[in-house]
């Protein structure tokens, strides 16, 4: 699509956002920037886009109606939503009513991008085995890129792909559903449990989204697909392109699998040892399973194994995903502050292998917490907990036996609390099963807290 001299109003500020914007404006499109928040600032947001000071930039904020609405939906030629921005508000749905084509950021990036993309969604594990991957092909490619919900907007890097590049993206549920042309070489799906619920409504619209990525594949395309989850399990039986699975619990004809604590590659008839759960640095069941999923999309794409093989020995993890921060007095303190949601956060307290002091709590996504809580099964000995949720955690805690509470007002009086009750010999996880809104910006400035407390004590 040539967008030169076209009216196309991005909605949503934020990275997303003023990255789409970024990349139009040197396509010399004319972009409205469009946000309902008010109290924005519209210089500071010019401040951050690569070319924000040209006259081709508008940015409106606060309700569009009445004739300033028409006259701009009348001039519009292409909406980009940022993912942020709920898809069924009225004034999207009168865009769609008009004709508009609705892309998402991630389409934009990748109708203007080249190369080959890679994509991983999944309810959990994303964020690994998208930077594990993306080591791979760091590994293995003449030009690479790690984007998308893992912090890195694709459109910023979009305009510098070359036709060998290699694009390993992060996806959410959020991105997926403004998609139209996006096509990934290898996508995967690590698995699927209720999240996002307040965005989405049901269960389905969810599962919908997420397998959005394999829409646009072909027989000549792969789709890795976790054999143990069955959402994705059902959803390999149903697509065009060639599928490749992984089971951390049984040995599979063709795809990834662990055979006595080794990872094996089933392909083309050929079984090839790639390394052993014990080589790797990051901890966990789930890990092994990120790992795997991460092998399966390099070997469907071609990396040979060894590239493979070498990758996993050296990855070291990712910030805020069961981080081991300090061993202090005896107790060691891990930061597991992606742990937003209540299956994340069993993967955690799954990792631990010592009596652990919890911190739970924040902003209610309308999760349950039952298995979180039944998780727990001996290894938590006090839960500290905090934010939005910290009544209906308790409940559900004390409805399933779990009595060793503690309340906090504060994230320091929390941590505060779990020092007191850590023995040496014990572990401290922060792994809120809650997102962090309300009291930090994101997670990663909660776990960044979570960490200068740590070592100052």
């Amino acid at each position: 699509m040539v967008v030169k001299d076209k009216n196309v109003l991005v909605f949503g500020s934020g990275i997303s956002g003023e990255a789409a914007c970024a990349l139009l404006l040197k396509e010399e499109a004319k972009v409205v920037l469009y946000d309902g928040n008010d109290k924005l600032n519209p210089e500071a947001i010019r401040a951050k886009i690569e070319g924000g000071d040209s006259e081709s930039l508008e940015i409106v904020l606060g309700t569009l109606e009445g004739e300033m609405k028409e006259e701009l939906l009348d001039k519009l030629s292409l909406v980009v939503m940022s993912p942020g921005v709920p898809t069924d508000l009225p004034i999207v749905n009168e865009m769609r009513e008009k004709g508009l084509p609705i892309w998402g950021e991630i389409e934009l990036a990748y109708v203007f991008g080249k190369g080959d993309v890679l994509a991983i969604t999944g309810t959990n594990g994303k964020t690994t085995t998208t930077s594990l991957l993306g080591e791979i092909m760091k590994n293995y490619a003449q030009s690479s890129f790690v984007v998308g919900n893992i912090g890195n907007p694709y459109t910023s890097i979009a305009l510098q792909t070359r036709e060998d590049s290699v694009i390993v993206a992060e996806m959410s549920s959020f991105q997926l559903e403004t998609i139209q042309t996006f096509r990934p070489r290898v996508s995967a799906i690590l698995n699927i449990t209720p999240d996002h619920l307040n965005r989405h409504h049901t269960m389905e619209a969810y599962i919908e989204a997420k397998e959005n990525i394999a829409k646009n594949q072909t027989e000549k395309d792969t789709c890795v697909l976790n054999y143990e989850d069955d959402v994705t399990r059902a959803f390999g039986e149903n697509i065009k392109s060639k599928v490749l699975y992984f089971s951390s619990q049984r040995i599979l004809e063709e795809g990834i699998y662990l055979e006595n604590g080794q990872i094996v590659l089933a392909m083309n008839g050929e079984k090839t040892p790639v390394c052993h759960v014990d080589e790797l640095n990051i901890l966990g069941t789930h890990n092994h399973e990120n790992a795997m999923a991460a092998a399966g999309m390099a070997a469907a794409y071609g990396v040979p194994v060894d590239v493979i093989r070498r990758t996993l020995k050296e990855f070291q993890g990712v910030e805020h995903r069961i981080e081991y921060v300090a061993e202090k007095n005896g107790v060691v303190y891990y930061n597991d502050s992606k742990g937003t949601n209540p299956d994340a956060a069993i993967k955690g307290i799954q990792a631990m292998n010592r009596p652990t002091v919890l911190i739970g709590g924040g902003y209610d996504k309308d999760s349950a917490y039952d298995e979180w809580i039944d998780s727990f099964d001996g290894k938590v000995k006090k839960l500290v907990l905090l934010g939005a949720t910290r009544d209906k955690i308790a409940e559900t805690a004390r409805a399933h036996g779990f009595e060793d509470i503690e309340m906090a007002d504060t994230f320091e009086e929390a941590f505060a609390k779990c020092v007191e009750n850590a023995k040496p010999g014990d572990a401290v996880l922060l792994s809120p099963a809650c997102a962090s809104w309300g009291m930090f910006k994101n997670y990663e400035e909660r776990g960044d807290k979570f960490k200068e407390l740590v070592n100052n004590l």
